[in-house]
């Protein structure tokens, strides 16, 4: 995003011009307190349209609360029960992922892109083509096709506006107008909930064990990611593209308390750093209301009570998942969708207890290797790759569960 891009969203609309937006993913994590933040001032938002998977008594409850004019549900075998359930409203009732796409398409103002893994990836171009203002939670769409996302950006004027904590702290921060004065950014990571085990131990962890994030409440996807350091990973990938940084100067520092969210390195030595509680309602209200400020239910920041702030390098060793990262961006192309792919099915056949923990980075190091990169020129090779890469990764899968 540049500085015609930023000062060219407009303000919030007031309460005698509600603001229309559109959650895709509304019954996750980051939709569910996206729309809490909106149950707190609905005189300024006009839901439009609200997308979820299968979840269909938390979808409903959400239609009710807000009344949109739209809800889909992706999966098709729910649209009965979904329908049944609205049927005393004038809500229209979709299903199919093609549904999803044509709420996407709906007209709002500002979509919440918060569809978890490539999944999210159509939702998201759908909207950026009609120039819409997206916050997007969904970290995928820049990793997978961040050359044609922001082509699609600038030649739409849609607007990207980061949710993730990390690169919504960064965005605070960074001097657009003047960015060849930044020497680098640097993302923090609060290490996972197995920051301090050894490898050994890491070997034997469960899903259950995986899941326990000790700082932040997320889905179940993302909090895997945590532990084995992948969402750090991606994160570095969606910053070289978001805020146009070569790979080797964005950086990556645990900081166990999540307290900093991410830093920006200025050359005269100054580092600006946003600060505040592991809170998602806070980076989610930022965008929500851009350029002005919301008031959110996040308890406030206390220094003198936390007492101390600490920070060491991540390590290399025991989390492989920054080097493979590196690794894609220099290969460029398809690389970084290639490792997306091949994570998403790792991590599902960790969930499903099909591969152990350190089983997640061998899947995602061989299939990194094993399929070709070739140049993203449009989506059609995005989505090729994309399968190459699953059923690259479902055979190494089969092959550690043989063992």
């Amino acid at each position: 995003m540049n500085s015609a891009q930023v000062k060219a969203i407009k303000k919030p609309a007031t309460s005698n011009d509600r603001r229309r937006v559109t959650i895709l993913g509304s019954t996750g994590s980051v939709g569910c307190q996206t729309i809490d933040l909106i149950s707190r001032e609905k005189e300024k938002y006009q839901v439009v349209a609200l997308t979820a998977l299968k979840n269909v008594d938390k979808l409903v409850e959400q239609a009710r609360l807000l009344n949109p004019e739209m809800v889909v549900i992706a999966d098709d075998k729910q649209y009965a029960a979904l329908k049944d359930a609205l049927a005393d409203t004038k809500i229209k009732v979709a299903a199919g992922a093609k549904a999803v796409v044509e709420a996407a398409e709906a007209d709002s103002d500002w979509v919440m892109s918060a569809i978890v893994g490539s999944a999210g990836l159509p939702g998201t171009l759908a909207a950026a083509r009609r120039g819409a203002t997206i916050a997007f939670a969904n970290k995928e769409t820049l990793v997978c096709a961040g050359p044609l996302m922001m082509e699609l950006v600038a030649q739409t004027g849609s607007k990207l506006l980061p949710v993730d904590s990390e690169h919504n702290a960064i965005w605070q921060v960074f001097d657009f107008d003047r960015r060849e004065f930044i020497s680098r950014l640097i993302i923090t990571a609060s290490g996972g909930p197995f920051r301090t085990n050894t490898r050994e131990q890491m070997a034997g962890m469960t899903r259950e064990q995986a899941l326990k994030h000790p700082v932040w409440s997320m889905g179940a996807k993302i909090s895997i990611d945590s532990a084995t350091l992948m969402n750090k990973a991606l994160e570095v990938i969606e910053a070289h593209f978001l805020f146009q940084m070569p790979s080797e100067k964005i950086d990556v520092l645990v900081h166990p308390q999540s307290v900093i969210h991410s830093m920006v390195e200025y050359e005269d030595g100054s580092v600006l750093a946003q600060m505040g509680t592991p809170d998602m309602r806070i980076p989610i209200a930022y965008t929500l209301a851009w350029p002005d400020r919301m008031a959110t239910p996040a308890a406030k920041l206390d220094l003198a009570k936390l007492g101390q702030l600490t920070f060491e390098q991540p390590d290399p060793i025991k989390f492989p998942a920054l080097r493979f990262a590196r690794e894609a961006m220099a290969k460029g192309g398809t690389a970084s969708a290639t490792l997306n792919a091949a994570n998403e099915i790792a991590v599902q056949a960790f969930l499903d207890n099909r591969i152990g923990f350190l089983d997640i980075e061998r899947v995602n190091e061989a299939t990194l290797n094993g399929v070709p990169t070739v140049k993203l020129t449009n989506l059609d090779v995005l989505d090729d790759i994309d399968q190459q890469a699953r059923r690259f990764a479902q055979d190494q899968i089969k092959r550690l569960s043989n063992r």
